[in-house]
This record gives structure tokens, C-alpha cells and sequence, in this order.
């Protein structure tokens, strides 16, 4: 089954059937501020995810990498340059590292340049994500933009 990922303006809109909202100024503040039904909730004055509904996130100590989502552990490559691991879905990198091309049963498509998903395709049979799908998915996207931003910031210094 294939999920598409829409985007507008330049910002991911949903997954599949679930919407991502931002705030009010969306050309000024580009943070997702909900997942579907979920509020997603922010360090103050930061980008770091606190929590998605009612899952918590925590991070590793002076740094941006997740060590935990709600009861799952996340596992980091051994100088934390990428993520391996969320609970039980093994992410799975592209040559170069940069880019995750699966998620579990999740397989992730990306346009022409190689540079937005916009696709994802469920290798277990179901006929609809599931709520920890879109969860993982949502989470490895947003901190896979983050840290393209990162190094697009460091790239401009």
C-alpha cells in the first residue's frame, strides 16, 4: 500500500489521511504545531519535540538526539551521526547516510532531486498506517529535516 505525503508551501501537510497543522504565521514559524489530533509540544523556545499527544520524547544530555519515545528506546550510530533504531523499527539509510529509505515495514520514495519524501510504501499487508506508523514516520521525517537545516545553517557559516 502506498502513502502519499503532501506538501504546500514548501511545508509537509499530511501523511496519508492525517494532517499536519502549523501555527497562525506559517511563513514566519515553520514548526508543526499538531499531528492529526495530536498536539505536539516544544522545549521553550526551541524546535527539540518534548512530546506528540500524550508520548513523551526524550533527548540524549547536550545534544539532539532522541533517547527515548514514550516506552521505546532509540538507538544512534556510535558517534550519534544518524538514527538507527525507534522501539522496535530499524531505520534504514541511503549510501551516503543522509536519507532514510525505510522505517520497519515502512519504505520511503523520494521526488526527482532526492531531497522531499513524498511517498511512503507498508510492506506488512495492512490497509491504513498505524497510529505507531505515523508516529515513527512523523518523528524520523521531522528530525531528519531538522538536522538538513542544521547543516545547511553550518554550510551558510
Amino acid at each position: 500500500m502506498d502513502i502519499e505525503l503532501t506538501y504546500s508551501k514548501g511545508l509537509l501537510r499530511s501523511i496519508g489521511d492525517v494532517e499536519i497543522s502549523y501555527g497562525r504565521r506559517e511563513w514566519l514559524d515553520s514548526t508543526p504545531r499538531a499531528l492529526g489530533s495530536w498536539p505536539l509540544e516544544y522545549k521553550r523556545l526551541s524546535t527539540s519535540l518534548l512530546a506528540v499527544g500524550g508520548v513523551e520524547i526524550t533527548y540524549r544530555t547536550w545534544s539532539t538526539q532522541p533517547r527515548t519515545v514514550g516506552q521505546w528506546n532509540c538507538e544512534c550510530s556510535r558517534f550519534g551521526a544518524r538514527l538507527l533504531r525507534v522501539g522496535p523499527y530499524e531505520l534504514r539509510h541511503d549510501t551516503g547516510g543522509s536519507r532514510v529509505r525505510g522505517i520497519g515495514p515502512l519504505e520511503v520514495f523520494y521526488d526527482r532531486l532526492g531531497s522531499r519524501p513524498i511517498r511512503v510504501r507498508l510492506h506488512d499487508g495492512s490497509e491504513r498506517l498505524s497510529e505507531d506508523h505515523v508516529l515513527v514516520l512523523f518523528l524520523v521525517l521531522f528530525w531528519q529535516e531538522q538536522a538538513g537545516e542544521a547543516s545547511r545553517r553550518r554550510a551558510r557559516s
